[in-house]
């Protein structure tokens, strides 16, 4: 079945390293731009009504081309050393590399290329591209009595995150708060335990040099890229 890209996501991270791992986890804006032939404003009749909405996208940076996918894998929030079985995750290596969001729509603009959506707490790339959107619908989407099986382990898992002055001085003020969420998620694989290792992650146009020790995250230095 050919599967037909309507819009693109566009936003500050231009890396794989670092994004949130899963949507609403840090309010980060995007911007979803709609493509020819769906960029009509007809299209989206209606949908400023909704607070949320489901996006479809396609895990664009891990397409493998021979087809070989894995039975299991290992989520790094359980430590890199525990296997669950794929459909049990929301690992990007899948048998279709398809990716669902529930994000947060702020608003809808219309620009000369078309509609707009303004989005907030989206855990995707930049240029990412979106096969669907959906409305998320309050009476059917949200189950209040569901349970999240391993997750819930560490759903409340966050760093303490220590920026010095005279790095977050470099920092555009309206990002601070968001650089420091982002943070807090811990991009790392959480198999790496070295407390002297330094890693390095692009945000904003800025590459974002940090430690992790006994669960708290030191930037050490903030670099424009």
């Amino acid at each position: 079945m050919k599967m037909n890209v309507i819009a693109y996501v566009y936003n500050d991270f231009h890396a794989k390293f670092g994004i949130p791992r899963q949507s609403r986890l840090v309010d980060t804006p995007s911007r979803v731009v709609l493509q020819p032939p769906y960029n009509l404003p007809d299209a989206v009749r209606g949908l400023e009504e909704f607070t949320h909405i489901w996006l479809l996208w396609e895990f664009s940076e891990n397409v493998r081309e021979d087809g070989k996918w894995s039975a299991t894998v290992r989520p790094p929030r359980l430590g890199g050393n525990v296997r669950k079985g794929v459909f049990a995750t929301r690992s990007p290596f899948r048998p279709n590399p398809i990716g669902l969001s529930c994000v947060k729509l702020e608003k809808i603009t219309y620009e000369e290329s078309g509609p707009v959506l303004h989005i907030l707490g989206a855990d995707l790339m930049n240029g990412t591209p979106v096969y669907d959107i959906k409305p998320y619908v309050t009476y059917s989407d949200a189950i209040p009595e569901a349970y999240g099986g391993f997750s819930e382990k560490v759903k409340d898992y966050q760093l303490e995150v220590v920026i010095p002055a005279e790095h977050l001085s470099k920092v555009p003020e309206q990002k601070r708060g968001l650089l420091r969420d982002i943070l807090s998620q811990d991009p790392r694989p959480s198999y790496q335990e070295d407390p002297l290792r330094v890693y390095g992650m692009e945000y904003a146009d800025m590459e974002i040099k940090f430690t992790v020790s006994e669960g708290v995250l030191t930037v050490k230095e903030i670099e424009k890229i």
